[in-house]
């Protein structure tokens, strides 16, 4: 493993915000109903528990997302897949309509837009919001859920979208005894 050349810095938010660059994560669109409806792209989704199921994800509380979020009792959750590039970007996108052309999407339960052909999506129950600096951890029960049977998923590294390579996506196969 590479050992860093470099002196320590003090953990000031420029420096962690360019040390989490190295952490690739998954890349997910967060969707809550209203009037219009929301969406965003996070790439802080995580599992809290099991049991029983939790999960989370962070918004800015000064995202225009934030006031649907905060009074929505239901979100759901599109984990995309590799080629959903376009998606991640145009929910990343301040002052578009998110939902307009060529985002497909249907009104799911509990009114919850659900986009379409993602690699999967939870519908959750919100638990709890629970405000940390300048963001809200949201913490949500999944109550329904749907997944694609094959995929992989979009990746957010360095600051750009990325994918797994074709090798480490295949199934390993043990040697016959």
């Amino acid at each position: 493993m590479p050992e860093s050349t470099e002196a320590p810095v003090d953990a000031d938010s420029d420096a962690l915000r360019t040390l989490l660059r190295h952490q690739a994560s998954t890349v997910t669109v967060v969707t809550a109903p209203g009037a219009p409806a929301v969406g965003f792209t996070a790439t802080s989704f995580t599992s809290v528990s099991l049991a029983p199921p939790i999960v989370s994800f962070c918004l800015n509380l000064g995202s225009s997302s934030w006031p649907a979020v905060a009074r929505a009792r239901h979100v759901a959750v599109h984990l995309l897949a590799h080629h959903q590039q376009e998606l991640a970007r145009t929910f990343a996108t301040s002052g578009v309509d998110r939902f307009a052309g060529p985002t497909r999407w249907r009104t799911g339960p509990e009114g919850v837009p659900i986009l379409d052909d993602t690699l999967a999506w939870l519908l959750c129950r919100v638990v709890d919001r629970v405000t940390v600096g300048d963001h809200a951890v949201v913490l949500a029960e999944p109550e329904v859920l749907r997944h694609a049977e094959v995929g992989s998923p979009l990746l957010y590294h360095r600051g750009r979208y990325a994918g797994l390579a074709a090798d480490q996506t295949a199934t390993v196969r043990r040697p016959a005894a």
